[in-house]
């Protein structure tokens, strides 16, 4: 009995939690579009963490395109909890949604929503992290391989193919740590002079890849490149360059694109960033699920190229931070 009463309770906190973001995240009501039933269209959308910008944009992103569609949306709040997520995309399911868009909180479990999904026969769409083994219908995310080996591309040319690297990786295990892990290490092939001397996950957190970051410089005095595989990883990164006092040159790459790497790389606080297309993404999720819902076929993955932005392109940078793509 003890159990089941605190199932009920864990329950129930995920629905509050989808509850309170859902309030003022609607559609058009009645006048929406309808599915095949004449019921109109809702999707659940299910954000890892509205406190990234990276997914606050997405959010942005989809609400506005269903609003133009009169399609209702739903939205939930993980704040980077794998379990809040379970539980708060079961409520999508009791609530009968027409399709679901789902970020995935992270790599640990991150199939059961999808299963359970599938066994309601609500589709889902998966967007920038896909769960291994029980994929969404479509899978929109950034090209991260071929965007960090752009990335790593840059590094190499800046740095004369020398030096000693740090990597702040992601959340270990979720698709944009094992991509962007596996393109950067392609343009380091053809870098021999480059040695990872420390890497270490900082979980997409600034001021976790702070901590790791100064770490890192003590055990290793020689690091002269820190990559963050998020820019807020790279602004922390930076922070403790700056804290520890080095007269030093250090290269600083992120990834993401969102505001405050955009910001960071127009000031030279960090060198460079890969600015994926989230708005676009947003869109793309939303479009998706409505052809879906119709019966229309779509592709299992939907993959876009990145944008390099240096910090020597300041207004490349505005462009971004005025009209984010």
């Amino acid at each position: 009995m003890k159990a089941r009463a605190t199932t009920r309770i864990v329950i129930a906190t995920g629905v509050a939690a989808t509850m309170v973001v859902s309030a003022t995240a609607c559609g058009r009501g009645g006048n929406g579009a309808k599915t095949a039933d004449g019921k109109q269209i809702t999707i659940g959308l299910a954000v890892a963490n509205l406190q990234a910008d990276f997914f606050n944009q997405i959010k942005q992103s989809v609400t506005a395109e269903a609003k133009k569609k009169g399609i209702k949306v739903v939205v939930s709040d993980a704040r980077g909890d794998a379990a809040t997520q379970v539980n708060q995309i079961q409520d999508f399911i009791s609530r009968q949604v027409s399709a679901i868009i789902y970020i995935p909180a992270g790599a640990t479990a991150a199939g059961v929503p999808v299963k359970a999904a599938n066994r309601a026969k609500i589709p889902v769409v998966t967007v920038d992290r896909n769960p291994p083994g029980e994929p969404g219908k479509s899978f929109i995310a950034s090209d991260s391989v071929a965007a960090a080996r752009t990335l790593g591309d840059y590094v190499a040319k800046e740095s004369g193919g020398k030096g000693q690297l740090a990597v702040l990786q992601g959340q270990i295990g979720t698709t944009p740590q094992v991509d962007r892990q596996k393109g950067f290490g392609q343009a380091l092939k053809k870098a021999p002079g480059i040695k990872v001397v420390s890497q270490q996950p900082a979980d997409w957190a600034q001021d976790k890849a702070y901590s790791v970051a100064q770490d890192m410089l003590q055990a290793h005095p020689g690091i002269d490149i820190l990559w963050g595989q998020a820019d807020a990883m790279a602004l922390g990164a930076a922070q403790a360059v700056k804290a520890s006092g080095s007269k030093k040159k250090h290269l600083i790459v992120g990834f993401d694109g969102d505001i405050a790497g955009l910001k960071a790389v127009r000031r030279g606080t960090i060198d460079a960033t890969m600015v994926q297309q989230t708005r676009k993404m947003g869109r793309m999720s939303v479009n998706t699920a409505v052809d879906i819902i119709k019966g229309k076929k779509v592709p299992a993955e939907q993959l876009q190229p990145a944008f390099l932005l240096t910090s020597k392109d300041k207004k490349k940078a505005t462009q971004f931070i005025n009209t984010h793509p």
